[in-house]
């Protein structure tokens, strides 16, 4: 055997490596235009924060511009405002995979969960989330975390649940992937240090993990995604080309093996920094100002943000 010119790297995604930057903007362009399973909700403008009330206009707003592109919107939160993100979501027809943010405080929980079974109740939750990462940040024990699941199912038995959590955690914690209907899988080449050369063969294995715990179960990628800016981790470093790159690898993998992905996410938003490092106000398909961020490059010129 020898070697084929078309197969050189040909597992890991489509030949970007060739493309100019104005190249691989012309393919986002067409892909992105060809749609997306789903799309993380980022609803924080500039200044905003989780606790803060968010109004129903700035989430009409952002809706309406992610509408074209996406079948399903993932919200993370029933609280401040994010309840009206699924109610508004229905409204454009798109489908919803609705969070309850469960963390360290008890009345938040309750106030989560409570909002959450509301709002499938009404109708306007297709899969439900109990919990983002809880196990992740150790903000519960997994028996508080199943509690909080188990109560969920029993109050919306048609609607499939499950927990949000990284690919691997559901290897690890038997009894939470059991409790899901769904397994709902968090899959970051980026944050395990990957080069961007070799990140849809990494997502594919971490997805693959998620596939053989789940033992039959319906397994969706959650979130998944690439920085544009910011400091790199190892071999992983965040660019305008590489966020390009790995959004047209992921959804093109998305549309040929249908599976199903939320990419994360659709604005940059500024509060991010510091949680994840500079890295995190740089995930968006939008930047904070609702601008398509890979239409043309942006170009700084004494702070004022230009596009040529």
């Amino acid at each position: 055997m020898s070697y084929r010119a078309d197969k050189i790297m040909s597992l890991s995604g489509g030949n970007l490596d060739s493309k100019t930057t104005k190249g691989l903007q012309n393919l986002y362009k067409r892909v992105l235009t060809n749609g997306m399973h789903g799309l993380c909700f980022s609803p924080y403008e500039e200044g905003q924060q989780p606790g803060d009330q968010m109004t129903e206009k700035q989430i009409r707003r952002r809706m309406k511009i992610i509408k074209p592109y996406t079948k399903w919107v993932r919200s993370f939160s029933c609280t401040d405002g994010n309840e009206l993100i699924p109610i508004i979501a229905k409204e454009y027809g798109i489908k919803t995979l609705v969070g309850a943010w469960l963390g360290d405080d008890a009345e938040i929980n309750k106030k989560e969960i409570s909002g959450l079974i509301k709002l499938a109740k009404d109708g306007y939750v297709d899969i439900a989330a109990v919990g983002n990462e809880v196990m992740y940040r150790g903000d519960l024990t997994e028996e508080a975390l199943l509690s909080f699941m188990y109560q969920v199912k029993e109050a919306i038995p048609n609607i499939p649940m499950g927990y949000v959590d990284a690919y691997y955690e559901f290897t690890q914690r038997p009894k939470i992937t059991e409790a899901c209907d769904v397994i709902l899988a968090n899959c970051y080449p980026y944050w395990e240090g990957c080069s961007i050369e070799y990140s849809l063969i990494y997502m594919k294995d971490m997805f693959n993990q998620a596939v053989r715990a789940a033992n039959g179960k319906k397994v969706i990628i959650t979130e998944t995604g690439w920085p544009s800016q910011g400091e790199g981790l190892q071999g992983a470093i965040p660019s305008f080309d590489n966020a390009i790159k790995y959004f047209i690898n992921t959804q093109l993998w998305s549309h040929e093996d249908a599976i199903d992905i939320f990419y994360f996410s659709s604005f940059d938003e500024s509060w991010k920094v510091g949680a994840e490092g500079d890295v995190g106000a740089f995930w968006g398909l939008w930047d904070k100002d609702e601008d398509p961020k890979f239409y043309r490059k942006p170009l700084i010129l004494n702070k004022k943000k230009l596009y040529v």
